[in-house]
């Protein structure tokens, strides 16, 4: 880590091959030109966590300013098409010290505070074959087995390769290999490990499909493995009833499988979770149920978000044996004529946690969100966001946290 922006490397071959092609092809680069967009994004964050249980430090408070500058090719002509992507991206403290530094919204510097700004740039090559796309470099990712953090100043990503297959109508076809990850407050890539789990490694490999049985029914199904570590058998469903009069109910099911890899050390999960969302006019109204079983926590990449129902703002309630309920409301305030006001609060409540000490383990956690984006005007597009959380646990942090954001995002062209 540095204080300096630093530049991710691009894995030559491609990045050889891509100037070729451009070079020898001049008139395929209209595509590569006119298919292009570019877009600044603006985030200012301010952070707050407060700790409320004896013995701990009384507080982590951090305000800082980022710039995400997305740049996106289009494809040469030709039967394969190929294409360059661009994320560059910049955070710069305007508040921190007096031992409130740690809030993941900058790096930590040599005295236990904080860096004054930091950056990098990703380049991403890309190829297009018909319906199909293959992505190798800087990765930002959401799928069920593995998924980037987005929830502070910057984003985190991955090195590697991701494979989209899209040639037969209904099934989407995912694979990828991911060798280092960069976290939200670093500029250094690393070797990935396992949260709760431990361990070290610099080969995480996934592969399924999506397919979608009805125009309201979709089915998942991945593998994954982080090499030496553990590996993961994940399926999910989603369906979407339309029950007239402005009424729907969405069903959202999902199973995790999870085991040793390699001879790290035995693992052994298996987690459940469903969520059950009744809309009506602006309102939506959700019931979640998670459960693990086995003898270890919910293993995935650290750092990362794990793809769990009862994955909120600071919980994933992903412990050992824990069971898990979620009560969820949310509000679109369009159906009053105020659009681009939204909110959103939940609760939800987790026991039978194995623990240390004699007695069984339970936490809870609250969350609500207010949102605004202007929707038109000079300030179009500029949205604010307040998060406010409270976490209780007997056999973890209690803390209250705020988070205020304001972003902005300029198309380029």
């Amino acid at each position: 880590m540095n204080n300096s922006l630093s530049t991710q490397r691009l894995y030559l071959p491609v990045g050889t091959l891509l100037g070729l092609s451009l070079l020898g092809a001049p008139a395929a680069q209209a595509d590569f030109i006119a298919d292009s967009k570019g877009s600044l994004e603006a985030r200012n964050f301010y952070f707050n966590r407060d700790f409320r249980q004896d013995g701990s430090r009384e507080k982590a408070e951090e305000w800082a300013q980022g710039f995400l500058l997305r740049m996106e090719s289009g494809y040469t002509a030709g039967t394969l098409g190929f294409g360059l992507d661009a994320l560059g991206m910049a955070g710069f403290k305007l508040d921190s010290g007096g031992g409130t530094a740690g809030t993941n919204l900058l790096p930590p510097d040599l005295s236990g505070g904080s860096q004054d700004r930091y950056g990098e740039l990703g380049l991403t090559a890309k190829v297009h074959l018909s319906n199909s796309t293959l992505k190798l470099g800087t990765l930002q990712i959401k799928d069920p087995v593995v998924s980037s953090n987005d929830t502070r100043l910057l984003p985190s990503t991955f090195k590697g390769g991701l494979v989209n297959v899209q040639e037969i109508d209904r099934l989407k076809l995912t694979a990828g290999q991911l060798t280092q990850i960069n976290f939200v407050d670093s500029t250094d890539y690393q070797d990935m490990t396992a949260n709760r789990i431990g361990g070290k490694s610099d080969k995480f490999q996934f592969a399924g499909a999506d397919y979608q049985f009805l125009p309201n029914l979709t089915a998942q199904y991945r593998y994954g493995t982080l090499e030496n570590i553990y590996r993961q058998n994940y399926l999910g469903l989603v369906h979407l009833l339309d029950l007239g009069a402005g009424q729907s109910l969405k069903s959202d099911v999902r199973y995790a499988r999870s085991t040793e890899d390699g001879n790290f050390r035995d693992l052994d999960n298996q987690a459940f979770g469903a969520m059950f969302t009744y809309s009506l006019g602006g309102h939506a109204l959700g019931f979640g149920y998670q459960r693990m079983s086995g003898d270890d926590p919910f293993p995935y990449i650290g750092r990362s978000d794990p793809y769990l129902v009862n994955f909120v703002q600071i919980g994933d309630f992903a412990n050992v044996d824990e069971h898990s309920w979620q009560t969820r409301y949310d509000y679109n305030f369009a159906a009053l004529g105020v659009p681009g006001l939204s909110f959103m609060t939940r609760y939800i409540s987790g026991d039978n946690v194995q623990r240390s000490a004699p007695g069984e383990g339970k936490e809870w956690e609250r969350n609500t969100d207010i949102a605004y984006v202007v929707q038109d005007g000079t300030l179009k597009g500029l949205g604010f966001k307040w998060r406010n959380a409270s976490v209780r646990s007997n056999f973890g942090n209690d803390l209250d946290e705020n988070r205020l954001i304001i972003s902005y995002t300029l198309a380029l062209w």
